[in-house]
């Protein structure tokens, strides 16, 4: 175990605490205009799913688990949650559906994700920072509208609903953030 700073702490790192291991969900650095610094950090337990809230003050020491990132590939999901392989071996490892939570909409057949391992059990994902998705589904483009800053409702291939430029059509594919949904630029393919 390795003791750090929690500040430093940041989302998908996993800490122990009393000896049990927690994902970080979100990380916020919090400074009041008056009295210490904190850090507010969302948890999920690993072991059984139970998210909690704790506050340090940025200064405190946390205990960080020892975690090893490997690429995986993903493969499919059924009943029993999530399937990826290792590239470099071949075996297959089931992720259960919390570890993926809300970025299983962003998971895309033989996608390279990073996958964060403890004792041979996948605990937290990493997806790629950008994916390419497509229209299904918004407002026809209003001939004379310019392209400042105005955007309109769309909804993905994934289901997701997302914000994109006036000039984006049904059936355009485009780029979009992973973490959040938003709209980066067109597709080049």
């Amino acid at each position: 175990m390795v003791k750090v700073i929690a500040s430093t702490l940041r989302k998908g790192n996993v800490v122990d605490i009393d000896g049990k291991l927690y994902v970080v969900l979100t990380a916020d650095n919090i400074h009041p205009g008056k009295g210490t610094p904190v850090t507010q950090l969302d948890m999920r337990r690993i072991s059984d799913g139970v998210k909690i809230s704790e506050r340090y003050r940025t200064t405190e020491q946390v205990e960080r688990a020892h975690v090893e990132d490997r690429p995986f590939t993903f493969l499919y999901s059924d009943g029993e949650g999530y399937h990826f392989m290792n590239p470099e071996n071949y075996d297959q490892v089931a992720v259960h559906p919390d570890v993926v939570g809300d970025q299983a909409a962003y998971l895309q057949e033989s996608m390279q994700v990073m996958l964060k391992m403890h004792e041979g059990v996948g605990i937290a994902i990493e997806l790629p920072q950008r994916v390419v998705l497509e229209v299904t589904e918004t407002e026809p483009v209003v001939k004379g509208q310019t392209a400042s800053s105005s955007y309109k409702p769309a909804i993905l291939s994934n289901g997701v609903r997302s914000a994109v430029p006036p000039h984006i059509g049904v059936g355009t594919r485009i780029v979009v953030m992973t973490s959040d949904g938003s709209y980066v630029e067109r597709a080049k393919d």
